[in-house]
């Protein structure tokens, strides 16, 4: 009887919740650049969009039901992920976020080889005793990850703050620039638009900015925001918004957005090295963002002066926004920068090549299918 030689190609699994926002589109480019090197690539996940998107792409699909936050369905979640693995028997998990990393990292247990991205510590998202909780457990289980990557010097220098030991690296995000590119405004509106792009969550601070519109609008009184996305503060922010702020809601293509924005703001409260930015400056945007873990590595050293403001401080930020909508010469010339900087720093193509070095180094050195600059990985 004939049997089908094994197929030598390493099988990744990448394991993930969240299924929105950036930790999503980092999968989806990680799956895509290894699909198009000829790797065999696993998504593991609650489903949503990001499922629908990497079987597009041609991924495999495995649901994991799994809450986004750890709770007492840990134990149940982490028993469905083993026999999930028993079944994709990967040769590496690369686990993305913090729920995704306590639970494939529980599962496995180092007996694969492990990846484990926070995309932004576990512990930063929380107070009190839930933080104390936090940091033992990425302390603990620090054990189990053959290698962190984070995507910024600043995430892993918290990390080695924090007393996380593990092996580190630290791959900054990439984007799509062929994807991400200048282009005439879709949106006739009068006024300056500023644009927010982001989950509506604390993590955002979305609430720092309304805070800090009723000083723009008086400086400059025809601006008008858009807070692009949902999440669960939504409603709250709706509630407290004035009739200049607009909510688009989770739109599929955000890249218009970018286009029509005058000034792109991230007031973060923390990140590891947040997309949007990068997005909206690769569109040619200029961009201001809290100062928070990641912020200063994705903006080019000139910046800094116009385009960072301490997190937490709504005065500090509408003055930042007005002076800058006030300028258009600066604007521009910021944009004109942005878009330099991340082509030679922030493609995607950059990422993919790094995360497969580790890859190579974890599976000693097992040769892969080499990860160059192809023009199919952004068809």
């Amino acid at each position: 009887m004939h049997r089908s030689a094994p197929d030598p190609r390493p099988r990744v699994l990448h394991l993930t919740q969240p299924v929105e926002g950036g930790v999503a589109r980092v999968v989806l480019d990680l799956a895509k650049a290894q699909l198009t090197a000829g790797l065999r690539v696993t998504v593991a996940c609650p489903g949503g969009e990001l499922a629908a998107s990497a079987r597009d792409l041609g991924a495999e699909v495995r649901p994991w039901q799994a809450e986004r936050s750890p709770g007492t369905g840990l134990r149940d979640e982490v028993r469905r992920l083993a026999r999930l693995l028993d079944e994709v028997r990967p040769e590496l998990l690369h686990a993305h976020s913090a729920k995704a990393g306590l639970a494939g990292r529980l599962a496995v247990r180092g007996r694969v080889p492990t990846v484990f991205q926070p995309h932004a510590w576990s512990f930063e998202a929380v107070g009190g005793a839930t933080a104390a909780l936090a940091l033992r457990w990425e302390r603990w289980g620090a054990r189990w990850a053959h290698q962190v990557v984070c995507v910024s010097e600043a995430e892993r220098a918290t990390g080695v703050r924090a007393g996380v030991r593990a092996p580190y690296a630290v791959v900054p995000n990439g984007i799509d620039t062929e994807r991400f590119t200048p282009g005439a405004s879709p949106h006739g509106r009068p006024g300056p638009l500023v644009v927010c792009v982001g989950r509506l969550c604390r993590q955002k601070g979305q609430d720092l900015l309304l805070q800090a519109w009723p000083e723009v609008l008086r400086r400059v009184p025809d601006a008008r925001l858009a807070l692009v996305g949902d999440g669960p503060d939504q409603e709250a922010l709706r509630r407290i918004a004035p009739a200049s702020v607009e909510f688009p809601g989770a739109v599929t293509d955000v890249l218009p957005w970018y286009r029509a924005a005058d000034l792109v703001v991230l007031p973060s409260r923390w990140e590891g090295m947040a997309l949007a930015p990068l997005e909206a400056m690769a569109c040619g945007r200029p961009v201001l963002v809290t100062d928070v873990d990641g912020a200063r590595e994705s903006l080019p050293s000139a910046h800094a002066a116009h385009c960072l403001v301490p997190p937490g401080r709504p005065g500090v930020l509408a003055g930042a926004v007005a002076g800058l909508l006030l300028d258009p010469g600066l604007r521009a010339s910021l944009g004109e920068r942005g878009r330099r900087h991340v082509l030679s720093t922030h493609d995607v193509r950059r990422t993919a090549q790094a995360v497969a070095g580790l890859y190579r180094e974890l599976l000693g050195g097992r040769p892969l299918v080499s990860f160059e600059c192809r023009e199919s990985i952004h068809s």
